[in-house]
C-alpha cells in the first residue's frame, strides 16, 4: 500500500513540474486581462486610425514648405508629372532647395546646441 501511495505521489509530482504553472499563470494572466479590458470600440471600426492619421499630418506638415511629405504625396506628385520629364526634373530641383534651406536653417542652432553640450562635458 505504501509502494502505490509512493507511486501515485511521484507520478503528481511528475505531472507538478512538466505543467509548468508559472506559465500557466502567466498565460492566464494576460487572458484575463485582455478579456476584462474594455476597448474602445472605435478601434475596431478604425475611426481612431483615422484620427491618429489626422493628427500625424498636422505635425507632418508645420512647416509652410511647398514640397510632398508623405508618400501618398510623392505618389500623387509623380502621377501628375508622369509624362513630363521636364516638369518634374524642375520640382524636384525646387523641392531639393526647400529642403537644402529647411536643413540649413535647423543644423547652426542643433550644431551650437551641441557644441556647448561637448563644451560643458569637458569641463
Amino acid at each position: 500500500m505504501a509502494n502505490l501511495f509512493t507511486k501515485a505521489l511521484k507520478t503528481i509530482k511528475s505531472i507538478y513540474q512538466s505543467f509548468e504553472f508559472k506559465r500557466f499563470f502567466a498565460v492566464a494572466l494576460v487572458g484575463f486581462l485582455v478579456l476584462a479590458t474594455s476597448l474602445d470600440s472605435s478601434i475596431e471600426s478604425g475611426s481612431s486610425s483615422n484620427s491618429v492619421t489626422r493628427k500625424l499630418d498636422k505635425v507632418v506638415h508645420q512647416d509652410d514648405a511647398d514640397r510632398p511629405k508623405t508618400t501618398g504625396e510623392w505618389n500623387k506628385e509623380a502621377r501628375q508629372t508622369e509624362n513630363a520629364a521636364g516638369e518634374r526634373a524642375k520640382r524636384i530641383a525646387k523641392e531639393s532647395g526647400e529642403a537644402l534651406k529647411q536643413w540649413g536653417s535647423v543644423y547652426p542652432d542643433t550644431a551650437k546646441r551641441s557644441a556647448n553640450d561637448l563644451q560643458n562635458s569637458n569641463n
